[in-house]
């Protein structure tokens, strides 16, 4: 891969829930895209207190997601980091409006997604089948970020490839399922493989393609309704030989990029 184009940008506030596309973001070394997955629905378990909001990065397991636990899909929840707002609806109903900075409005929104998961059915692979209360953890100061991966990164995919995974499962693939920062197009399928271990320049920042994204169950469920209707772990085995589309990216030099800019390959 030498050069693609951005077509969409993506952040996600609180993980496991609605993606946020977004015109443009300041890619930050060290950070990736502040805000992005800057909260999370921690399960509390046995704790006898609520965590301190800002725990540390924790893996996927100690938290809610829509790939454990899809009912989540359902919801739309938008987040607007200026007015520090959380708004929950349900078919065009609004079912909450609140903030995360003090004290007793989290704990409205904990209580909230607590609730709504009273009846729900973890996934077969969940990595935390087990009910359990949750607390709303992380702060939109960008102290905190919980990426499924320790390391910093960004994730980006190919029109091209959702194209070609569409054609092969007769339906139209949703790029939600997979929950990229950065969509590309003007590329081959499969082209962004091509591109680890490159540098490139994104808009005004620069990057480093590092490895490929390995999927799991998550993808196979509706980001619109739950429902975990389409085998796409199967079609990427069965026709592809392999469980990954997109890869992860490090930040070399910090900078904006937005919709419309180039990404292209260093010397090229």
């Amino acid at each position: 891969m030498k050069q693609a184009k951005v077509k969409q940008l993506f952040s996600y506030p609180i993980k496991g829930l609605t993606p946020h596309p977004i015109q443009a973001v300041t890619l930050e070394e060290n950070w990736g895209i502040r805000g992005d997955r800057a909260f999370a629905l921690m399960f509390l378990d046995d704790r006898e207190t609520p965590p301190d909001p800002l725990v540390p990065w924790m893996s996927k397991g100690n938290f809610a997601v829509q790939n454990d636990w899809p009912k989540l899909a359902k919801l739309q929840c938008l987040y607007d980091p200026q007015s520090d707002c959380l708004t929950v609806r349900y078919q065009g109903v609004t079912l909450l409006e609140s903030a995360t900075e003090t004290p007793a409005e989290r704990d409205r929104i904990s209580a909230f997604f607590t609730g709504f998961l009273t009846d729900a059915e973890p996934t077969p692979e969940a990595r935390h089948p087990q009910y359990s209360p949750l607390q709303l953890v992380g702060s939109r100061s960008g102290e905190t970020r919980y990426p499924d991966r320790a390391p910093v990164h960004i994730s980006l995919m190919s029109q091209a490839t959702l194209d070609e995974l569409s054609e092969a499962c007769a339906t139209l693939v949703d790029v939600g399922r997979f929950r990229p920062n950065i969509l590309l197009e003007e590329t081959l399928p499969w082209e962004e493989f091509n591109g680890i271990g490159e540098e490139f320049y994104l808009g005004e920042a620069k990057i480093v393609i590092t490895a490929r994204i390995g999927r799991c169950a998550n993808i196979e469920v509706d980001p619109d309704n739950g429902d975990r209707n389409l085998n796409l772990l199967s079609v990427l085995k069965n026709r592809y030989g392999h469980l990954q589309t997109g890869v992860l990216a490090k930040i070399i030099t910090p900078g904006s990029v937005k919709i419309g800019d180039r990404l292209t390959a260093v010397g090229s």
